[in-house]
This record gives C-alpha cells, structure tokens and sequence, in this order.
C-alpha cells in the first residue's frame, strides 16, 4: 500500500492524514469543505511545528510530510486510485452509510474500506457494501500522532486476511494495534464514556465543581487529564453521540446519557472545538462558571 485516502478533514481526520503523510504513505485527504481542508492543514502544519520544537523531527521531516498529502473536495477523485480508505468523517450512522454506499461504486472490490467510528456497527456499514469482507474498523485515539492505540475492530464479515492487513498496517505506522469485536463502543468507549457520563452526573448533583473532580481523579487515579477535561478534548457533542450509541445498542440505562451533557450539547458548549465546555478554552484558562450556569436550571 503506497496511497491512502482519508476522509474527513477535522480532528480524527487529519490526525490520520499527518500519521500516514509522516510514515512517507502519500495521502489523499478529503472533505466536501474546502474551509475544512485549510483548517486540517494548518493543524497538521501547527502539529509538526510543536514536533520540531520538541526535537522530535526536522524542518526537512514537516516538509516531507506536508508534501505528501495532497487534498481533494470531492470523493470520487480522492477516493480513485488509492490503494486503502479510512473514512474519519462526523460520527452519524446515516452519513457513514451514505459515503460507505458511494465507495462501493468508486472504489474496486479487492480496496480494504475502513472506518475510524468510536462506536457504530462495523457490520452496519458493511451491509451497505459489497463484498463486506473487507470492511473493517480502524479507531485511532486523539491526538493521532500521539496515541499508540489502534482498536482493530472485526465486523461480522471481516475477512482473516483484512484483520492482518490492517493489523500490519498499524505497525508500519508505529502504532499498538488491538483485535476486539464489534459490539456498541467496542472496549475503549465502553468503557471510557460511562466513567465521563458518571463524572458529569456528579457534576449535575453537586456533588462538587468541575475542577474538584477533576483534581480527584487525577491526584488519586493516576488520571493524566481530568473526565470533564477528557470530555471538553474529545467534544460533548461526540461523547453524547457514543452514549446514544450505547444506550441505544444495550438498552441499559447506565448509559443513558446526563442531562446536564445534553442541554450543554444543545447549547453549543461542546469542549475545545467551540471554545467552552466544562473549561473556557477562549482565554485560555479554566474556568467553572460555564458549567455551574446549566446546574440552575
């Protein structure tokens, strides 16, 4: 594999496209948004720019990496011609199966199509494709760069072949591939939203404030960042969107996601990406009053 398309240019997307760009893959990066594809460069461009600071790679290394990412607003031309597809688009089920359906009719049928979703059935979007053998889920962690985690999630199609592939594939990324099976969450969020949604149903009964539960689990846990600060990173709209998912899948109320979450989803406090959430990120500085405002009502 010499050429990977990755679509979707926000948070998991480019993260994704840097990853490859970096391990000389050339990348092929699309979203319908040409404002999308500008803000993903300059992310990639800040990221590789902390890395030179830190040492870790050279100016020569930035350009190399930037250089083999070339970016495309439509699909069928970014899709054509690549030797592997990860889709990193919004997590929404309907918008997945859209663009699953389209690559069915671009892409040749021996292409490996992968998904980069937190929580939806891989063997869903599968359905919608055929030959669904070679669909499979390929969750990286955020920030992608950094993360060593690939869950490797099996459809109930997936071939033997495509598991290894993609298991190898991680590898050659630098990455810690993990097999896991295609139930609602998988293992990470399974395991990680409820422990968010837990946090936050501590903040919506008072029990103390955004900072305080933050400082328990880090102080006593071992937690390198806070579960509302988690959250914030992630985005609310994403947490609430895989504790739906999870709800939905098991019809267990733990997983019914806290109203304080939705009404904050509702109200555009979405964490880092709008600039409020749990913290205030517009002054860069931490702050609970955005969250104490939602306790009154």
């Amino acid at each position: 594999m010499k050429t990977i398309a990755v679509i979707g240019a926000g948070t998991m997307g480019n993260g994704i496209a840097h990853t490859f760009a970096q391990h000389g893959f050339t990348v092929k990066l699309i979203d319908i948004s040409e404002k999308s594809i500008d803000k993903g460069m300059n992310t990639i461009a800040a990221n590789l720019d902390r890395m030179i600071k830190k040492g870790s790679i050279t100016e020569q290394d930035k350009i190399k990496t930037i250089t083999n990412i070339i970016c495309y607003t439509d699909l069928e031309d970014g899709a054509v011609g690549a030797d592997f597809v990860i889709e990193a688009a919004t997590e929404n089920t309907e918008l997945k199966l859209n663009l699953f359906k389209k690559l069915n009719h671009i892409c040749s049928h021996n292409i490996i199509l992968a998904t980069n979703t937190s929580s939806i059935s891989i063997t869903q979007i599968a359905s919608v494709v055929s030959h669904p053998e070679r669909v499979i889920g390929m969750h990286f962690m955020n920030p992608v760069p950094i993360m060593p985690l690939v869950e490797v999630i099996r459809g109930y199609s997936t071939s033997d072949e495509v598991i290894k592939i993609v298991m190898e594939l991680a590898h050659k990324l630098g990455k810690s591939p993990v097999k896991v099976h295609d139930y609602p969450g998988f293992v990470a969020n399974r395991i990680l939203m409820p422990m968010l949604n837990e946090a936050i149903e501590t903040l919506h009964h008072n029990v103390a404030g955004v900072i305080e539960i933050d400082s328990v689990m880090k102080l006593g846990m071992g937690h390198p960042m806070g579960p509302l600060q988690l959250a914030d990173f992630i985005g609310l709209d994403v947490c609430l969107a895989i504790l739906n998912v999870l709800y939905e899948g098991f019809k267990n109320p733990k997983y019914a996601p806290c109203p304080l979450l939705v009404n904050m989803v509702r109200a555009g406090k979405l964490g880092v990406k709008s600039g409020e959430g749990f913290y205030d990120y517009t002054k860069n500085k931490k702050a609970e009053v955005i969250s104490n405002q939602f306790l009154k009502n």
